[in-house]
């Protein structure tokens, strides 16, 4: 198949993503998110442009006249390469084709994966080795990661190619890996019409990259914990073979051995929570010894119920005869490891090269602002200013960054009951301080050091320094590790717009 003309084709046909959503409207994109076409079938009104039957073909997976396709596309070389198939006088898409633009990055192109099953309450069963295309999970993903140039990047499990998009912007080679064959044809096809250059293998986990060490590892694994057997169709885009959360596990003990010095692996996943064992234990097991740092954030969390009915209505077995059975299958599995619930969130390991590695685990279910990589990337430096002795703590000269103190009170009152710092960036933390401690960290300008600011603070409010000193130090240190303050020049503005987003999906 001719790629390179087909990316012309589609270019020439104005097949961009500003474009699809001006001749399909708002109403025809969200109805598509609900796996309808009807809302975008009607803004179309009927034409067969070059751009109309290319949304046809692939968005709303409509048959169109061969001939009408073949104003926009070579038909024979499509229907030869296995992305189109005739149908009498018609077409119809086998492939998934469609423009890809990242406001955050700039990373763009078109993803190549399986059409959307289910729509229009079509119901089909989702064959094993189905390729998913940019997904929530996915976009999440390309979010979180550290956007700094570095010189090698694996995506592991790459899937379409979707990582590969983003990490070609800053990354001069980009290593893709999956076990699933067809994955590898889909993204070598978003390769190829993005213009971007990937090295993909085929193979399990790292098993493609023996040997070899990456400066960023990122992947949204297969973390699915479904039962290894009982009938139920197994995907694998989302679940291996690995019993409940073994295969994140496998995936976060080996980026140990993937890892250059100073390297960094992201990675979405999904983590088993028992009633024997707090979440923090086990995810602190997977790293203990290998000397990386650790940040695991988790995002949200979800009943056994919850979770299974989530998976099996993904799988397409909503209203089917096997949704009991399977649901049966799947508790059964969970009773007998004792998973109650799933925790659903993000891992953060850097090759930092500490005495002491910093392991992290916390809950943060609450709006971040995106791309939340911009705070990943500056969380090595926050976490060496948080640890800085103490002659030199109080020589630095960090300044608040991009914060606002927020007060609460009694109407009238003088003073006020709670003063708040809060983030207007990243992960929107906010810390509530007393007076004192407000006072100081308001004048920590990036000017003055904290130690003249602590004198300053302690004689005007005639306090006793050393006192003020041991109060007010650890929140220093609290908020220099949470990037409410920072040294130096971090933590300045970028060029890419944020947006607020609630927790993980």
């Amino acid at each position: 198949m001719d790629t390179t003309s087909l990316r012309e084709r589609l270019t020439a046909a104005g097949y961009t993503v500003d474009s699809v959503l001006d001749r399909i409207g708002e109403a025809g994109q969200e109805a598509l998110g609900r796996n309808t076409t009807v809302a975008a079938d009607v803004a179309l009104a009927g034409a067969m442009d070059p751009l109309a039957v290319l949304v046809r073909l692939f968005l709303l997976q409509q048959a169109v006249p061969a001939a009408r396709a073949e104003a926009a596309l070579d038909v024979e070389d499509l229907v030869a390469g296995g992305v189109l198939r005739r149908d009498g006088d018609d077409v119809v898409a086998l492939l998934d084709l469609r423009p890809y633009d990242s406001p955050d990055d700039g990373a763009s192109g078109f993803l190549a994966s399986d059409l959307t099953p289910g729509m229009d309450a079509a119901t089909s069963a989702t064959r094993s080795d189905y390729v998913l295309g940019a997904s929530p999970a996915s976009l999440t993903l390309a979010q979180l990661v550290v956007r700094d140039e570095v010189g090698s990047a694996l995506d592991l499990g790459t899937g379409c190619g979707v990582q590969a998009l983003h990490l070609a912007r800053h990354c001069e080679r980009v290593v893709g890996t999956d076990l699933n064959e067809r994955a590898l044809e889909c993204a070598r096809l978003t390769a190829e019409l993005s213009g971007v250059e990937v090295d993909l293998r085929h193979g399990s986990l790292y098993e493609p990259v023996a040997g070899e060490r990456f400066d960023l590892i990122v992947s949204n694994p297969p973390y699915v914990m479904s039962p290894p057997s009982g009938g139920d169709a197994r995907l694998t885009y989302r679940e291996g073979t690995h019993t409940a959360d073994g295969l994140v596990e496998a995936v976060v003990r080996g980026s140990a051995d993937h890892l250059n010095p100073g390297g960094t692996a992201q990675f979405l996943v999904n983590w088993a929570v028992t009633a024997d064992q707090p979440w923090q234990e086990r995810l602190r097991g997977w790293v203990e010894g290998t000397g990386l740092d650790c940040w695991v954030i988790e995002r949200e969390r979800l009943d056994r119920y919850s979770y299974i009915e989530l998976w099996l209505t993904d799988a397409g077995l909503a209203g089917s005869e096997e949704w009991l059975p399977a649901y049966r299958r799947w508790l059964d599995y969970f009773d007998e490891l004792g998973i109650e619930e799933v925790g659903m969130g993000w891992i953060m390991l850097t090759a930092a090269g500490r005495a002491e590695p910093q392991l992290r685990f916390e809950s943060w279910p609450h709006a971040v602002v995106q791309p939340v990589g911009i705070a990943f990337a500056q969380a090595r430096d926050a976490i060496d200013a948080s640890l800085l002795p103490l002659d030199e703590l109080l020589a630095a000269a960090p300044r608040l960054a991009d914060v606002k103190q927020e007060t609460i009170g009694e109407p009238g009152a003088a003073d006020p009951q709670h003063i708040v710092l809060r983030q207007r960036s990243g992960l929107l933390r906010a810390i509530e301080v007393d007076t004192a401690e407000a006072a100081a960290l308001g004048a920590l300008d990036g000017d003055l050091t904290v130690g003249q600011v602590l004198a300053a603070v302690a004689q005007v409010l005639d306090l006793d320094p050393a006192e003020l000193a041991a109060g007010v130090i650890p929140v220093i240190r609290d908020a220099l590790r949470d990037q409410l303050l920072v040294l130096g020049g971090s933590g300045e503005a970028v060029e890419e717009e944020p947006h607020v987003v609630g927790a993980l999906n």
